[in-house]
């Protein structure tokens, strides 16, 4: 049986998706405008990173932006878990029965199989940062439920702590059901200053800056990555691999500020 040569190419590129899926991620800045764009009637998506750390044997990042009025699915379950960033505009959000409108700097956080959906119900586009990790080891749903279960929160509900360098939110910081420990928290960081010095840690860590104040939009920051320094501006996803030497500066004018979180 002869086999034709289409077939050999999709079942070529199949297995460079999967090598690639399967591969250690490597810290490094991905920049909002170089994401390959794919769209549909109802959206339009970007692959920011697809790969593994320490901890996950899947570690993946995209962002859609759904038009108005439209859902990609209907509620749903999935067996990876799940937390979103909003990072423009406002969506429509349900977890099991429960419906909550999370706007600009929103977080959700979804447990394994659980109902969830999303829709647009507003009048204008609204885009978000999905992250989906499956872990080494298996899920402990009982886990995540002690600890808080699924989540959603608005920007304005986590309370703003002013220190010398700026301040910060802190939105959670707790084990889920795919995680021994999840920290999650944005940092405002005056003109000129770096957070912290260079540093390393065991939980690969994602840093990316937003426009919380209505005038950081065009915030400007710098990440060294094992004694390099990167440029980064809303919008663009900075991926630090587990144990890789870190540090971010705001390189702008004016405060910038930028979400952080840990996972392992």
């Amino acid at each position: 049986m002869k086999i034709h040569p289409s077939l050999f190419v999709l079942l070529f590129l199949f297995k460079i998706s999967l090598f690639a899926q399967n591969q250690a991620l490597e810290s490094k800045v991905y920049v909002w405008n170089d994401l390959p764009v794919k769209q549909n009637p109802k959206a339009e998506q970007r692959q920011i990173f697809s790969g593994t750390t320490p901890s996950f044997k899947s570690f993946k990042m995209h962002a859609t932006t759904l038009y108005p009025h439209s859902s990609l699915k209907p509620i749903h379950k999935q067996d990876n878990e799940e937390m979103v960033i909003i990072k423009e505009g406002e969506l429509s959000v349900t977890i099991e029965g429960q419906t909550k409108k999370i706007k600009a700097g929103g977080v959700i956080l979804m447990l394994p199989n659980e109902d969830r959906g999303f829709e647009n119900t507003s009048d204008a586009s609204v885009t978000y940062y999905v992250l989906q990790y499956e872990a080494n080891e298996p899920a402990d749903i009982e886990r995540g439920k002690k600890a808080g279960g699924s989540l959603m929160i608005n920007w304005d509900e986590i309370p703003f702590k002013a220190h010398d360098k700026g301040g910060r939110k802190d939105f959670f910081n707790r084990p889920t059901a795919m995680t021994k420990r999840f920290e999650m928290h944005t940092t405002t960081l005056k003109e000129g200053l770096m957070s912290h010095p260079a540093h390393t840690h065991n939980a690969a860590e994602i840093i990316f800056l937003i426009n919380s104040q209505g005038d950081e939009a065009n915030s400007q920051a710098q990440e060294t990555i094992n004694g390099t320094w990167y440029d980064a501006k809303v919008g663009d996803i900075i991926f630090l691999q587990s144990n890789d030497l870190h540090g971010i500066r705001n390189t702008g004018k004016g405060t910038c500020t930028y979400f952080a979180f840990q996972i392992e």
